[in-house]
């Protein structure tokens, strides 16, 4: 039933929800995003079992990197984001990695050619310079990437229509890869299916993964918020699309 309390309890329940880390565990039941055929955190599994030394950047909460289980004699991540930084310490624990909290744009506290193997997962912004510097000759960067347009139906439904993305390209992200050095020896792409069962999912997910709607916060938004439940109620969940890409490159 299409009522004003309930769209509020939605709101106000999913606007006092914790977002630290980087799991989606409170959205189970609530809304869910089909995942890459390629298996992200097992690539990263078999590549760590073959590492002397890794390092994860821009880590979250370690969940991903917390599922190694052969991880290397050197196991270093980073985080940027303060809230995250404790969560991945904790996280990490069973597996040996030290978490260095850094500084968004600034260059990592490591010296040249300091690892084997670089992973990311759906990172911020990848220097490609950096990476570079960082990695040992015949070193791995392996990463999942967030691609173009991606939940670009939400953005719109709170944004209102948008011009067509110019960023995160794969296409972009071959060439500035092989700018710095590197060589591409694998790149694979994904549209996945994002399925929200209520507004509640949706006001918690605007809030994790705030690059979505920039500036979000439900009083700003509470009208179009207001909309797209009623939109839910009436015709049934809202259907919005990940893009993904896989970019794997290695260091001469």
């Amino acid at each position: 039933m299409d009522t004003e309390r309930d769209v509020e309890d939605l709101i106000a329940e999913a606007a006092a929800a914790p977002v630290d880390g980087w799991g989606f565990d409170w959205l189970a039941g609530r809304a869910a995003e089909e995942r890459p055929t390629w298996g992200y955190a097992r690539l990263v599994a078999d590549r760590m079992a073959h590492a002397d030394a890794a390092l994860d950047v821009d880590t979250g909460g370690g969940e991903v990197l917390a599922e190694t289980p052969r991880p290397p004699r050197l196991l270093t991540a980073t985080e940027a984001w303060p809230p995250n930084v404790e969560v991945a310490r904790r996280t990490l624990r069973r597996v040996g990695a030290t978490v260095v909290a850094v500084t968004p744009a600034a260059p990592l506290p490591f010296r040249d050619a300091s690892f084997d193997l670089v992973v990311s997962r759906h990172p911020v912004h990848t220097d490609w310079t950096e990476t570079a510097r960082l990695l040992r000759p015949g070193g791995t960067f392996l990463s999942q990437q967030i691609g173009a347009g991606t939940m670009r139906e939400l953005s719109e439904a709170m944004l209102g229509p948008l011009p067509p993305p110019n960023q995160r390209h794969p296409e972009q992200a071959v060439a500035a890869a092989r700018a710095a050095g590197l060589r591409v020896v694998d790149l694979r792409q994904a549209r996945l299916r994002a399925v929200f069962h209520d507004i509640g999912a949706v006001v918690w997910f605007l809030r994790k993964v705030i690059w979505t709607v920039p500036g979000f916060t439900v009083d700003r938004y509470r009208p179009q918020l207001r909309a797209l439940h009623h939109r839910i109620t009436t015709e049934g969940p809202f259907v919005a699309y990940a893009q993904r890409f896989l970019i794997e490159a290695t260091h001469p």
